[in-house]
């Protein structure tokens, strides 16, 4: 856990929770395809909050290619459901 400063922590917990967060409000406003377009987002952080809480251990050096997949497939999904909420919208 040594392997970041407090703030660094702090940013990458406050990340967690507020995709947490608002999953959780995107789904209660009926808006689920981009609640479930979130949750690879969520993943990501979760997963670099693990590999930097046990010091960025080598063993667990694959939590950093998953998180850098689940972002790739959280960007991609949030733009596609916020292409489809604007379709929606107009037409």
């Amino acid at each position: 856990m040594h392997a970041l400063s407090l703030g660094t922590w702090w940013i990458h917990i406050a990340s967690v929770i507020e995709w947490s967060v608002a999953i959780v409000l995107f789904e209660q406003r009926g808006l689920r395809g981009i609640a479930l377009a979130m949750l690879p987002a969520l993943v990501s952080a979760m997963a670099a909050c693990t590999w930097h809480l046990f010091d960025n251990a080598e063993m667990l050096r694959g939590l950093v290619v998953l998180q850098a997949g689940f972002t790739l497939i959280g960007n991609v999904a949030l733009a596609a459901a916020a292409l489809q909420l604007k379709r929606a919208e107009q037409g």
